[in-house]
């Protein structure tokens, strides 16, 4: 109890401008008390337009005051001192050469803790106090301690400024809006902020994007040095196999063809090394300008945002794009390099689905077949998979006659029967282009998507398994996309065919080699 007492003293006769014990006090017509030399000292840099006003309070005087020395306050702080207080608390954070020193203090200046962007002044702690206390200065915006207060003031008007002008691109205050800039586009500094950081998190979101787009090319990139390795490595095997049963004087030609596959190693391996470092330097460059711009985001000056803004907003040209995978096929001709021998699995074929031609066609039909009972079976719709799992780059044809089917492609777990989902397109395990009366639908995870497009009684279906790439044509004289799916797969696909508005539809796999 007793140090809180000495520390209260030593608040209510301390100088709040050097925040030391009063010397040679003086106190105004407001009340409040200050040291002779500190008080002047402050109206001093105030003198403009003969208006000076109290540190704390802010109480304007017009002309400046005659100060007199406070006889009685003076003999209240020297009984003070001979407690042996007099001494600055050894706690006070001073400003050192990098900080943002308060405006307020006078002698050795303590470091700031806010700025006021109204006031244009920068406060330590206890001179900011009155900012909290009165009501008027409360409703001030205080920002972290700055020293660019200054790039706020007009030059031409000596006034805050707190508007955008959007024709010439430059921050000003209201006189200029009325006066050079009259009849230009201009707004608030706040509202011209508001937009620019809009634009701001587009840009950061278009750097992630590439960012993760770049870090998906360089792991691509570090699957091909292993495949180079790889075939590297097996044409050294295949050639010391071939040359082994040839006689000794093919030795030579097998050093010589050894050194050329692993002179090729040498040369793909480089040239992809050299793509990824450009990858990983561009990956920097665009993880550091979006610190840049986290940074920018952050500021809340507004004038200090939009002055900053121009030189960080622009983004560099993006290197060139990497194609590590052949492109995916546009001609018939092209797809059928990919072409796979489908058949149909009847231990999954709903019972009311005639298996046919070698289990490539299926029939809806009106008796129920006397398939054996198996749990990988269809039990609620007319549905059926293909036997085989596909992986790769794979392309199949669908036939179809009557009301319509359903193509689609499904992962082996997607449900067999129930009263909900088990569908193709009705969960997140089947894709399905449905095909009915001339009217094409994509479903998937239960959404029904519309497909434009030629009618045919013919459909192709492409896959990339591993770029996750599934789409569905139209085949006629030409290939017509009528859906395609990016995704990543994360299970072999296997063909699958829904027959079942009309009985007598049918569907089949076409044989194309």
């Amino acid at each position: 109890m007793a140090q809180k007492g000495v520390q209260l003293d030593r608040e209510t006769f301390s100088c709040s401008i050097c925040l030391d014990l009063l010397k040679d006090p003086v106190t105004t017509t407001c009340g409040h008390s200050y040291c002779m030399k500190c008080i002047k000292t402050h109206w001093d840099g105030e003198d403009r337009k003969g208006i000076y006003s109290c540190p704390e309070c802010r109480q304007t005087f017009t002309p400046r005051p005659v100060l007199l020395k406070n006889t009685m306050l003076a003999v209240v702080v020297d009984q003070v001192k001979k407690t042996g207080l007099q001494a600055a608390p050894a706690d006070l954070c001073y400003a050192g050469a990098g900080d943002v020193a308060c405006d307020v203090c006078t002698g050795r200046k303590l470091k700031a803790f806010k700025s006021c962007l109204t006031c244009l002044v920068s406060y330590c702690e206890q001179h900011l106090q009155r900012h909290y206390d009165v009501a008027q200065l409360s409703k001030h915006k205080l920002v972290e301690p700055s020293k660019k207060l200054q790039e706020n003031i007009c030059s031409q008007h000596d006034e805050v400024m707190k508007m955008f002008c959007r024709t010439d691109q430059k921050s000003i205050c209201y006189l200029c809006s009325v006066d050079e800039h009259k009849g230009h586009d201009t707004v608030s500094a706040a509202a011209e902020r508001t937009e620019k950081q809009k634009e701001l998190e587009v840009s950061r979101l278009n750097i992630q994007q590439r960012i993760q787009d770049r870090e998906k090319d360089v792991k691509l990139l570090q699957q091909e040095v292993q495949n180079i390795n790889r075939s590297a490595d097996k044409a050294v095997k295949d050639s010391e196999k071939m040359f082994t049963e040839l006689i000794r004087l093919m030795q030579k030609r097998s050093s010589e063809v050894k050194q050329q596959v692993r002179s090729q190693q040498e040369t793909e391996v480089s040239r992809v090394k050299e793509v990824g470092e450009k990858l990983q330097q561009e990956i920097r460059e665009l993880k550091r300008k979006d610190a840049e711009l986290k940074k920018l985001s952050n500021t809340e000056d507004h004038n200090q945002f939009l002055h900053s803004y121009p030189s960080l907003s622009a983004l560099s040209e993006s290197t060139s794009s990497i194609q590590i995978r052949p492109p995916e096929p546009t001609t018939r001709a092209e797809f059928l390099k990919y072409s796979c021998d489908i058949t149909l699995d009847p231990n999954t074929a709903y019972t009311q689905l005639l298996l046919s031609e070698g289990n490539r066609k299926a029939t809806c039909v009106s008796i129920h077949e006397a398939y054996p009972s198996h749990p990988d079976r269809f039990t609620r719709y007319s549905q059926v998979l293909s036997r085989e799992s596909l992986t790769g780059r794979c392309y199949w044809e669908v036939k179809r006659r009557g009301a319509g089917v359903h193509v689609a492609a499904s992962y082996k777990n997607i449900s067999r029967g129930g009263i909900v989902g088990p569908g193709f397109g009705d969960n997140d395990k089947s894709w399905s282009l449905k095909c009915y009366n001339n009217k094409n639908t994509f479903r998937y995870n239960n959404i029904e998507t519309p497909v434009s497009g030629p009618q045919s009684s013919r459909f192709g279906v492409y896959l990339d398994h591993r770029a996750g790439i599934l789409s569905f044509y139209s085949v006629s004289e030409t290939m017509t996309l009528l859906h395609r799916v990016q995704t990543t797969f994360t299970q072999p696909l296997y063909a699958g065919l829904l027959v079942g508005y009309r009985y007598g539809d049918t569907a089949e796999f076409c044989k194309l080699k």
